[in-house]
């Protein structure tokens, strides 16, 4: 199969089903059905931080000690109220996929898969599931799923910055943006970055493997063997991949997250619909 972009709208053999919710999570909770976590399907949440005055509204009492610290320790606020804004979301979304109350729900380190200490991925002991966090210039994605994932959402990079992080690329990447035009460039090394450490945070080791050994450009027969690269939609303004260990999941379904899950008055109107591109 060409490794160009394959649109999930017209599904082909393997291509998982890709959809996006149409209307927000109303406010007296969801029904069971859309947290659950069964083989074959990945559910993507996407969270806006919190803006103006619903920003004083954000509810972090579920926090934990740490992470009320961390989100405090931020130079810039608002990474620090981005960092806050996240946290809560996954603990609220775990909290509901486990039956847990989002306070209650505890946070371990899996083995690092190098050196087996215990700084690998993160996850919720006792496991049920498995989860990924990333958030990027005031937006952030949670993934779950049955099997191992990893997430990433970036904020698009300025042309300088671009520059300077292709030399981090692996061989064929760097070949690939070199030939994009001057304004697909940006959009291109998102594209690529974005993979590359949702693969990483996937296989547990994060950028203490080098970011020039794996190959995810736009050639997915080329990627690391035994995992599937999925570009999500997002905002304008930044890119966002999952990736996930085995075949094509059968579904993907990206939802926004409404500010009401976070304490504050946002999210009275839901995401269109959106079409997930898939690379198997």
């Amino acid at each position: 199969m060409s490794g160009a972009h394959h649109a999930v709208g017209a599904p082909q053999q393997r291509e998982p089903a890709v959809s996006g919710a149409a209307a927000p999570l109303p406010r007296t909770g969801l029904g069971e059905g859309e947290f659950t976590v069964a083989e074959g399907r990945v559910d993507l949440w996407l969270i806006r931080s919190p803006q103006g005055p619903d920003a004083a509204l954000l509810d972090t009492s579920e926090l934990g000690p740490a992470e009320q610290h961390r989100a405090h320790s931020f130079i810039r606020p608002a990474d620090g109220l981005l960092y806050a804004a996240a946290h809560v979301a996954l603990r609220r979304l775990l909290g509901r996929y486990t039956g847990t109350p989002p306070q209650d729900v505890r946070f371990v380190r899996e083995p690092c898969p190098g050196c087996g200490g215990a700084h690998g991925r993160p996850a919720i002991a006792p496991r049920s599931l498995h989860f990924s966090l990333s958030h990027s210039g005031g937006l952030a994605m949670v993934g779950v799923a049955a099997v191992p994932v990893g997430v990433d959402v970036e904020k698009l990079p300025r042309q300088e910055t671009v520059e300077v992080c292709s030399r981090a690329l692996h061989p064929g990447e760097r070949s690939e943006l070199e030939q994009a035009p001057g304004a697909e460039r940006t959009v291109r090394f998102g594209r690529i970055w974005t993979r590359k450490e949702a693969f990483l945070k996937g296989i547990g080791t994060g950028l203490s493997r080098p970011s020039t050994e794996d190959y995810l450009g736009a050639d997915a027969r080329l990627h690391p063997h035994g995992w599937t690269m999925v570009d999500v939609p997002c905002d304008p303004t930044h890119c966002a991949a999952a990736a996930v260990k085995g075949p094509a999941p059968a579904t993907v379904t990206v939802r926004r997250l409404p500010g009401q899950w976070l304490g504050t008055r946002d999210g009275a109107t839901g995401p269109t619909a959106r079409e997930v591109t898939v690379l198997v």
